[in-house]
C-alpha cells in the first residue's frame, strides 16, 4: 500500500512511522516459547541526550561509551555521566530531518593505535540528498574530543527524492573490512526496484577495504567480495533489503544478524551472507509481497523470524548476548521493536529453528541497542535516554 512520506519526531509511534509504517496488522502468531523468560529490567544509565541512535563501545580499555545523536553530534558516557562536551559536532554539515541524519559510529579495529572512527550520516547538496561515508580521527591532545578537521569522505552515495530508508548502521567485521547497511532509498514499495538492482548501492550491504585505496576512490575492494569480478557493484556483500536500520556482528562466529525493517505487515531477522539475495521487494518477511501470490521465491534467502503488525511497526536489530550478568541469555539474540518498546530473545534450536520469546514490555521508543566490550546489553532510548538490560 502507498503511503505518504512519514514524519519523524520524538514520540514512539511516529518514530515507528518514520521507520516503518503505521497502523497495519497482521495474521502470524509468535512462536511458541521453550520456557518461561527470566525476570528482566531495564535500569537507567544517562537521560539528557538528543534524538540518540546509536551506542557504541570501543575496545580501547577507557571504559567509554558513544552515542550518536541524529542531529549531528556524538556523547561520551564515562564512569556512569554524561561528558558536557560532545566527543564530534558536525550537526553543521548533517541534514537532520525525517529520517536522516547522523545514523551510524564504528571505531576501527585498530582505534588505540591509529585512532580513526568512522561514521554514516545524511546531507544535501543543493536539493540532492546525499549518504555519507567518512573517516575521523581522535584528537591527539585530548581522547575526548575528534578532531573535526581530520574528515576524509569514503563514499557518497546519491539518494532518490525520498525521506525515508537510508539505512544507518556501519560496523567492522571479524574480518576486518567496514560493512555498510543502506536502505532502498524511500517511498513505500521499492518504486525504483533498488532491492534487486545490482547496478545501485541502495537496498544493500556493502563491504569496503578501508586501510587501501584503489584507483579512483578512498577505499579498496575485498577481493572475495561477490561482485568483485562483475556481475553487480564490487561493494555489494548481500541485497534485496528494504531498510537494514541495525545489525551486529556475533562475536566468536562472525554471523551478521540483521533486522529489516518491513513495509505494511512484516518485520524480519535476517542472518546475512555473502551474495545472499533477501527479498525485497518480491518477499516482505516470509510472504510474497509483489506479487502478493505466487512470487518466484527460488534463489531468495527467508528470515530467521518475522513477527506481523499486531506486535509492533519497526525492528530494532540487536546484539547476541554474551555478557556474565544474566547466564539464562547466554547465546540468545537479543532485539527489539520501536514501536512497541518490545525486547524479545532468539534461540536457536539444534535443527536451526528459531524461538522468539518476550523478555520485557516496555513504553520506550527504542531506536538502537547496544553492547558493551563484556557483553552486556544497552538499551537507546529515542526521547533521550540510555538504559542497561539487567535481572533485578
Amino acid at each position: 500500500m502507498v503511503r505518504a512520506p512519514r514524519s519523524f519526531s520524538l514520540g514512539t509511534v511516529l518514530l515507528a512511522c518514520f521507520l516503518n509504517g503505521c497502523g497495519s496488522t497482521g495474521s502470524s502468531p509468535p512462536p511458541s516459547s521453550g520456557g518461561p523468560p527470566p525476570a528482566l529490567t531495564l535500569s537507567p544509565v544517562v537521560s539528557g541526550l538528543n534524538s540518540p541512535v546509536d551506542f557504541q563501545a570501543p575496545s580501547d580499555g577507557s571504559g567509554r561509551f558513544f552515542v550518536v545523536q541524529q542531529s549531528g553530534s556524538i556523547r561520551i558516557i564515562l564512569q556512569g555521566g554524561l561528558l558536557a562536551t560532545p566527543f564530534l559536532d558536525i550537526s553543521g554539515k548533517v541534514d537532520f530531518s525525517g529520517e536522516r541524519g547522523l545514523l551510524g559510529l564504528a571505531f576501527h579495529p585498530q582505534f588505540p593505535q591509529n585512532h580513526l572512527f568512522y561514521v554514516h550520516y545524511d546531507r544535501l547538496v543543493g536539493t540532492q540528498m546525499q549518504s555519507v561515508i567518512a573517516e575521523y580521527r581522535e584528537s591527539a591532545s585530548d581522547r575526548n574530543q575528534a578532531d573535526p578537521t581530520s574528515e576524509r569522505i569514503l563514499r557518497i552515495v546519491d539518494q532518490p527524492p525520498y525521506p525515508n530508508h537510508k539505512g544507518g548502521q556501519i560496523a567492522f567485521g571479524p574480518d576486518g573490512f567496514l560493512y555498510i547497511a543502506l536502505g532502498d532509498g524511500g517511498s513505500a514499495g521499492d518504486p525504483l526496484g533498488n532491492g534487486q538492482n545490482l547496478q545501485t548501492l541502495l537496498g544493500k550491504m556493502l563491504r569496503i577495504d578501508v586501510d587501501h585505496t584503489s584507483p579512483g576512490f578512498e577505499y579498496a575492494i575485498p577481493s572475495t567480495n561477490p561482485f568483485a569480478g562483475g556481475g553487480g557493484l564490487p561493494e555489494i556483500w548481500a541485497y534485496g533489503l528494504r531498510n537494514p536500520f541495525r545489525f551486529s556482528f556475533e562475536r566468536g562466529t562472525g554471523r551478521l544478524f540483521c533486522g529489516d525493517v518491513g513495509q505494511d505487515k512484516y518485520e524480519e531477522i535476517d542472518i546475512l551472507e555473502s551474495g545472499g539475495n533477501f527479498g525485497w521487494n518480491v518477499m516482505e518477511g516470509m510472504h510474497c509481497y509483489q506479487p502478493a501470490t505466487g512470487c518466484n521465491q527460488s534463489g531468495l534467502i527467508l528470515p530467521i523470524a518475522e513477527y506481523d503488525h499486531t506486535e509492533g511497526d519497526a525492528v530494532i536489530g540487536g546484539y547476541v548476548y554474551q555478557g556474565s550478568s544474566i547466564p539464562s541469555l547466554t547465546g540468545a539474540y537479543i532485539f527489539s521493536d520501536n514501536g512497541s518498546g518490545t525486547i524479545w530473545e532468539l534461540v536457536e534450536g539444534p535443527t536451526g529453528h528459531w524461538t522468539r520469546t518476550k523478555l520485557l514490555s516496555s513504553s520506550r521508543g527504542i531506536s538502537s541497542l547496544g553492547q558493551d566490550v563484556a557483553g552486556e546489553i544497552y538499551v537507546v532510548d529515542y526521547g533521550g535516554s540510555v538504559l542497561k538490560l539487567t535481572a533485578p
